[in-house]
């Protein structure tokens, strides 16, 4: 193995970037450490995350301090030392490590292991559009099948002369790394389906959203609810019993609640009002669900001034994000699925974003 100086400056240099996440996160922690210290029963859901934050610091600490050693051990001994396979092993455990760290640091939000939703809509442009449309997809199948990646193509609906109007394809687990897909697109190119050979500009947008699954489970605590009886009333305002046959429940955590008085007995009715409960805090939860699907969603037109990157063919090659300011020139490379220097740009710029709010 050929060890490169420059990749573990590289390194060293990434880390130094990494540095205020690193930061936010301990803040994190400590916030976490004093809120679970205060609970009787600790959130397991919290316990978690603190195994998660703690993980992700020492990680850091520990790497930072391998490649502070590499750089002693190396200047000291070279590549002539006697043991230099160890030497090699500890540079193949840094360039193993960085990348898991990288990963780590930067996916790790809720719905980022998640099912990707991507769905591409030709925009403005016509057939070149809609041809364009079609090279996005290609794009990302390619991409997901260099990453190992299940994919399948859901709903595709073809272009009458050329390319695809739209699609949608899910990708396993891969909403993290194509969040930073979301975006309109524009491609400038010479135009194949113009007889001049004209300069053409095409438009397609691209939404990704999480697979959420409707998989909900209530589960209502008895100290959740507050429960009231009161005799069911008649007509004329007589009573039909003279016990407490009616129940009023109410859902402490959400304000729902529910009256039940046309059973005979009190138990009756409180069966019946929880079975009315669970279906509206099943009702409840199905529309915080849309709605957060629906928050992922850009609501913007596959038009001119919306874009998030552009790739030029036509009069040079280059594509540019405009978020990141990252350039690529090999075109041919990112359209084939070799996309992943976009993404990680993006997912540092991001978390970076997420630290300055």
């Amino acid at each position: 193995m050929v060890i490169d100086l420059k990749e573990i400056k590289n390194i060293k240099s990434k880390l130094a970037e990494y540095y205020p996440l690193i930061q936010d996160l301990k803040n994190k922690l400590e916030v976490l450490l004093k809120d679970l210290e205060n609970q009787i029963n600790p959130d397991f859901k919290k316990i978690k995350e603190r195994k998660r934050l703690e993980e992700l610091v020492l990680k850091y600490e520990k790497l930072y301090k391998d490649v502070q050693d590499f750089e002693e051990i190396y200047k000291l001994y070279g590549e002539q030392s006697e043991d230099i396979k160890d030497i090699e092993k500890i540079y193949n455990d840094i360039i193993i490590n960085f990348e898991k760290l990288s990963i780590d640091l930067l996916l790790s939000e809720e719905y980022d292991d998640y099912d990707a939703i991507l769905t591409i809509t030709a925009g403005a442009g016509g057939t070149d559009a809609q041809d364009w449309a079609q090279m996005l997809m290609r794009m990302y199948c390619l991409w997901a099948e260099k990453n190992k990646l299940p994919y399948t193509i859901t709903d595709i609906t073809y272009g009458q002369e050329a390319g695809i109007k739209g699609c949608e394809i899910i990708i396993k687990s891969a909403y993290g790394y194509l969040k930073s897909e979301k975006g309109v697109h524009r491609l400038v190119r010479t135009s194949p389906f113009n007889a001049q050979n004209k300069r053409h500009t095409s438009f397609a947008l691209v939404e990704v959203i999480p697979k959420i699954e409707d998989n909900i489970n209530i589960e209502i605590k008895p100290e959740d609810l507050k429960i009231e009886t009161f005799k069911a009333g008649g007509a004329g305002g007589q009573h039909v019993n003279k016990n407490e046959s009616a129940v009023r429940i109410t859902h402490i955590p959400t304000g729902i609640t529910v009256t039940c008085s046309n059973e005979r007995s009190q138990h009756q009715n409180k069966e019946t009002a929880l079975k009315i409960l669970k279906s509206k805090i099943y009702d409840l939860e199905k529309q915080k669900i849309s709605q957060k699907v629906d928050s992922f969603k850009t609501k913007q037109q596959a038009a001119w001034g919306n874009q998030i990157r552009s790739y030029v063919l036509h009069p040079y090659k280059m594509i540019k994000d405009l978020r990141t300011n990252t350039e690529i020139y090999k075109v041919e490379e990112v359209l084939d699925g070799n996309i992943d220097k976009l993404i990680l740009d993006y997912l540092l710029f991001y978390n970076k974003q997420k630290v300055q709010q």
